[in-house]
């Protein structure tokens, strides 16, 4: 057995319910609350005012997509000017990652172009980060249970990561309830980056054993749940997305990922299309060419069989043919294509080039040539 470290959150809460211990949760690691949250509505007005009414002082931080270079700013501002003592995220993803970024930084001095990684200085943190719970609103990132948030630097057209073991949340409550009745072609493309994420860490070449087990659980468990999503509402699941959203997180922190982020990080840099909608679109193309790859190097592809045969179990197709029939699929669901971002004017050599250097790509179980990548993005327009 090889030997390995896990990190995770300080603690999870994982249920039905468990929503409903945030206030008392947050009061006990501090009284002056920055609240990241997103657009939606009712739920965290409660919180607020249970906060308030608890004798806390709140100050909300509206995130309103993927974060920025000059979100993270605005948002370290206001927790600095009202003297924030514990951040807390409700959300999606971005809104759990702008949250923890401003958690990061908000104890120190320095910007967040400093630590950044690519583009920036990827110095290490020079303060421990605010307490920080997460609660997400979706299933899909896994960021309540990770130790980056994703930046999004303009300027530069990239998507790059801020990154310390200790941005890791105090909390991360995982309520399922939180997901109901979220809109289809966002529970479809959310759901999708969540499979993406337990698919990849499993066929990682730093898989381990604690990952292993984790994804093997979760793999089938989501491709039965992404099924019966996408035929109408489903409040089981709905529990079962967020396991596997919950799972995805805990493994590519521990894992890494593979080809599908290391394109899906330059990509929505340069055209911005939704982070899920990619992996979602690339997930079937990079299983076909990590495969291929590695049998022409004659190396055992029983982890890709695996996956195929939960695959298929789930979504009701052959597992021999479920990687290659997996954009039809996604076709029959409406999850568009990248037809509207990839037009005949992007360069795809050079987004293939750049992804060859992301940090996901290295944990990828087989090297791709840059034409194999542009003949991945090819099959998603």
């Amino acid at each position: 057995m090889p030997d390995f470290s896990f990190l995770t959150a300080g603690r999870i809460l994982f249920g039905r319910g468990q929503a409903a211990h945030l206030c008392a949760e947050t009061l006990r690691m501090g009284r002056k609350v920055l609240l990241v949250r997103g657009r939606s509505g009712p739920w965290v007005d409660q919180v607020i005012k249970e906060l308030t009414a608890e004798g806390a002082k709140v100050e909300a931080v509206l995130c309103t997509g993927e974060p920025t270079v000059a979100m993270v700013r605005a948002a370290v501002n206001a927790g600095r000017t009202m003297g924030g003592e514990v951040v807390v995220a409700i959300g999606g993803g971005s809104v759990i990652d702008l949250g923890k970024a401003t958690a990061a930084l908000l104890p120190g001095d320095t910007d967040v172009m400093d630590h950044l990684e690519g583009v920036g200085q990827a110095q290490p943190l020079k303060s421990k980060p605010l307490p920080f719970i997460a609660v997400p609103s979706t299933s899909g990132t896994g960021a309540e249970v990770t130790k980056n948030a994703v930046i999004a630097v303009p300027e530069a057209r990239r998507k790059v990561s801020l990154r310390d073991d200790r941005m890791l949340p105090d909390l991360a409550i995982v309520d399922p309830a939180l997901t109901d009745h979220a809109p289809r072609a966002q529970t479809l493309a959310s759901g999708l980056d969540a499979l993406t994420q337990v698919i990849e860490p499993y066929l990682s070449c730093r898989a381990n054993p604690l990952t292993d087990a984790l994804c093997r659980a979760a793999i089938p468990k989501g491709a039965r749940a992404l099924a019966r999503l996408a035929k109408g509402e489903d409040a089981g699941a709905r529990d079962d997305m967020a396991f596997v959203s919950l799972v995805g997180g805990l493994a590519l922190a521990n894992a890494g990922l593979g080809a599908v982020h290391g394109l899906a990080g330059v990509l929505g840099g340069r055209t911005g299309a939704p982070h899920g909608l990619i992996c979602g679109r690339l997930l079937g193309p990079v299983l076909v060419a990590n495969a291929a790859a590695l049998d022409r190097d004659g190396a055992d592809l029983t982890r890709f069989h695996e996956v195929a045969a939960w695959l298929g179990g789930g979504f009701g197709i052959a597992p021999d043919a479920v990687a290659h029939q997996l954009p039809a699929l996604l076709d029959e669901w409406q999850v568009p294509r990248l037809t509207q971002w990839l037009t005949p004017e992007t360069d795809l050599l050079a987004i293939a080039e750049e992804a060859a250097g992301a940090s996901s790509m290295k944990a990828n179980p087989c090297v791709l040539s840059s034409d194999a990548l542009v003949e991945i993005m090819t099959q998603a327009i």
